[in-house]
């Protein structure tokens, strides 16, 4: 049953939101996060974040005029109650639905979206960009990044801050900090100095005391100056690092008071004097929702649940998932190899290096949401004789390529990559595709890039990983469960730039890079059905490639279909770069079987590789097109 919501009924965009008494607020968060806990337990998505979120979300669309005052939610994971509020509500029960609303906030989606955001880290650069347009045209609007203490953990974010402190433009950055991890509880006091601080009183009185100061001898000035700076500290609870990098700094206040939230926040929006400022709030996740309160992630992410119990619906897993695949063949090199260590950049539980982890506490290193710190520390690591596995997903590794070319592939340091995550990846839908790491580590020169068709052949290519001691590699693999084959008790190296023939046919060849291999062997069945008899290759490498492979399935077929789930510029181009160098494309149909050259929406997984053709059906449709037999084609897709 829907919760009963009558204030929120009233809401619809943030305009109705302003209408509101600063009384009635404390009422209209409570229903929007009873909302979103109903929302969520038909969806699934993120949880916990956006709980913690609710006050805020309510406080800066009643405080700032939205969306003329630009408001940047830095990742997204807490947007959901900003979604509702801003006239999404109608849809928020399609949240990471196929044809329904992002998970994350998106331009094409909302004009109160100023700013797409998935990945952490990105909203005080994009802030400050807004507010240097807005002051060169003249526009005289708020710009407000909402950040959190674990995106703030990025190198990014820091280089963003030291660039608006330096530039003197007007820019209103939140730090979200849900944590903890920055400042201990605070209260009435805390909230009154605040508000005190932020105040435009405060600041006049502060600049007229700095003046005075600066008439007097300069020890007389810097003795002020530290005092006033010592003071502050004392009070408020920290934010020297922030004044350091130029931002006047307000806080601690409780993100969940509205009567300590609001007078701080119309402080800040009236006093237009120039420059940034840092409003340090504490919230909690999953505040307000028994079930997350209690639990270890706080409901950070999560699948269909009941909202009285909080009991999550779980699938049956067929087979295990290529992620524990990994992480317990890790876990046995490791255990044979004391130079083995793993490190993740803030994804220990979804790679799998947790249950390193606990295994080998020592040899394992989460590095925080810094993926370019962590690819340059593996390649310390590896250049000291260590054997690192840099276990982070596709799309996350993009942050860090120009890390990748400098400080591993010129040095030809055998940093090992652990590419989770790899092809498409349903619910989380455009930004968390792993589409593009095929093409950008196999265009590098030395980089041996393996790809998983089955979770046996991971094993193996883990074992293959672990005594590659002359260059870097990478092995990628889809998130989810695996095909369901036997697992070997140990991995064994693979032969390096060796594929495998898993099939014998007729004139058709299906060539297969990674976790497609399942489909390609279901259409081959289709095939021979109809009386073509395909054979079937996993390459397992796309560098080195397996020539000699190449050579034969081009000289005994009239049909090549290459099959990856990558981007355009992936596998399908080492291939037909090969074939073409050698001449061996003369009456051979070649057809490369990619993902779509556009960024797909989210939708359940099958839907999305079906959407691309990358499923046994578009498959066979491909291979009986190439032949020229159309009506076929028709009679496979009804």
């Amino acid at each position: 049953m829907k919760p009963s919501t009558p204030l929120l009924d009233t809401v619809n965009l943030p305009a109705d939101l302003r209408q509101l008494d600063d009384s009635q607020l404390k009422q209209l968060a409570d229903e929007l996060r009873s909302e979103v806990v109903d929302a969520v337990s038909h969806t699934g998505g993120h949880l916990g974040a956006g709980l913690g979120a609710v006050e805020l979300t309510v406080a800066l669309h009643y405080i700032f005029d939205t969306p003329r005052d630009r408001l940047i939610w830095d990742v997204g994971h807490q947007a959901y109650p900003h979604k509702i509020i801003t006239g999404r509500r109608d849809r928020i029960r399609t949240l990471r639905q196929g044809g329904g609303l992002s998970g994350f906030t998106k331009r094409s989606e909302s004009e109160y979206d100023p700013f797409g955001a998935a990945h952490s880290s990105t909203s005080i650069s994009a802030g400050l960009g807004m507010a240097v347009a807005g002051e060169l045209a003249g526009n005289g609007n708020n710009v407000i990044a909402v950040i959190g203490d674990g995106a703030l953990s990025a190198g990014m974010a820091y280089e963003a801050m030291n660039n608006a402190g330096s530039m003197d433009r007007r820019l209103i950055v939140i730090l979200n900090d849900n944590d903890m991890s920055i400042a201990p509880p605070v209260g009435a006091m805390s909230a009154y100095l605040s508000r005190l601080i932020s105040s435009r009183k405060y600041r006049s009185l502060r600049a007229v005391a700095k003046h005075i100061a600066q008439k007097f001898p300069k020890r007389v000035e810097k003795a002020a100056a530290q005092a006033e700076e010592y003071t502050r500290g004392i009070v408020t609870g920290g934010g020297t690092l922030f004044e350091e990098l130029g931002f006047y700094y307000v806080g601690p206040i409780d993100g969940h008071n509205l009567d300590h939230l609001l007078p701080v926040l119309r402080n800040v929006r009236d006093d237009t004097s120039p420059g940034p400022v840092l409003i340090h709030v504490v919230t909690q996740k999953g505040k307000g929702y028994a079930p997350a309160e209690k639990s270890d992630d706080k409901y950070h992410g999560v699948s269909r649940f009941d909202v009285i119990t909080g009991t999550q619906v779980k699938s049956q897993a067929k087979a295990p998932s290529y992620t524990s695949v990994f992480s317990r063949s890790l876990v046995q090199q490791a255990e044979r190899d004391e130079r083995i260590v793993a490190i993740t950049a803030a994804m220990p539980e979804g790679t799998g290096v947790s249950a390193f982890a606990e295994r080998f506490p020592e040899r394992a290193f989460d590095v925080g949401i810094a993926e370019q710190h962590a690819v340059t520390f593996a390649a310390g690591l590896a250049a000291e004789g260590y054997r690192p596995f840099a276990a982070i997903y596709s799309t996350f590794l993009q942050r860090a390529y120009d890390q990748i070319v400098h400080d591993v592939a010129i040095q030809k340091l055998p940093v090992r990559f652990a590419i989770d995550r790899a092809g498409l990846v349903g619910a989380d839908g455009q930004t968390h595709c792993g589409a593009f790491d095929v093409a950008y580590l196999s265009c590098l020169p030395g980089f041996v890039v393996m790809a998983a068709g089955d979770e046996a052949d991971l094993m193996h290519m883990v074992a293959t990983a672990a005594v590659i001691d002359d260059a870097p590699s990478a092995v990628r693999y889809p998130r989810g469960e695996g095909i369901g084959v036997p697992l070997p008790d140990r991995g064994q190296p693979l032969e390096i730039g060796k594929g495998r023939v898993l099939r014998e046919g007729g004139n058709i060849a299906i060539l297969s890079f990674g976790g497609r291999l399942g489909e390609c062997l279901r259409a081959a069945d289709a095939l021979a059905v109809q009386g073509h008899p395909a054979t079937v290759a996993d390459a397992r490498f796309a560098k080195p490639l397996d020539t000699d492979l190449l050579r034969r399935l081009a000289r005994d077929h009239e049909v090549l279909v290459t099959v990856e789930e990558g981007a355009v510029g992936g596998f399908a181009s080492q291939v037909l770069t090969y074939l073409a160098s050698h001449d061996l494309t003369a009456g051979l149909k070649v057809r490369p079987l990619t993902l779509p050259d556009r960024f797909q929406d989210q939708d359940k997984p099958e839907l999305q590789y079906a959407e691309a053709g990358l499923n046994s059906a578009g498959i066979v449709a491909t291979c009986l097109s190439a032949l020229g037999l159309e009506h076929q084609v028709q009679l496979s897709r009804a």
